[in-house]
């Protein structure tokens, strides 16, 4: 199983919002900079962060962001199916692109379907505080002041 790129990034800017004082504002050049991401690729999951309620965009001079929502409100397993375009490990698990000539009496896709949702089970067990055990590290990794 693997994360796009998109995913990977919403979980880091998460991270990163809950590693700071939850009173603070901070802006996408910040988080860019801490990661070495591209700024323009962090707006767009800014943006959707900001619809799904997991961050507060505020717009004008004073402007920023800031989660939204408390830390242990944030289960990792939603924010990933909620970022994740699908979930087709394989070609038979799309509904649309499925021309796979063993599919009809294939068992792995069943197997591949217990893995996925044995994943995504796991990640329901944690909440975005449950990685902010050492937040003063985080801190200083990220270079939060």
């Amino acid at each position: 199983m693997r994360l796009t790129r998109y995913t990977d990034y919403s979980l880091r800017v998460l991270l990163f919002l809950a590693a700071r004082d939850p009173s603070e504002k901070t802006n996408i050049q910040e988080i860019a900079d801490a990661y070495s991401i591209s700024k323009n690729h962090l707006m767009k999951i800014i943006h959707t962060l900001g619809k799904l309620g997991y961050i507060e965009t505020i717009r004008g001079r004073n402007g920023g962001i800031r989660l939204a929502k408390d830390p242990r409100d944030i289960v990792i397993g939603q924010v990933v199916r909620k970022m994740e375009d699908d979930f087709y490990l394989v070609e038979c698990f799309s509904p649309d692109g499925n021309n796979c000539v063993v599919s009809p009496s294939c068992g792995l896709k069943r197997a591949l379907g217990q893995a996925l949702h044995a994943f995504l089970s796991v990640l329901d067990q944690y909440r975005l505080s449950d990685f902010l055990t050492q937040k003063n590290d985080l801190s200083k990794l990220l270079n939060i002041e």
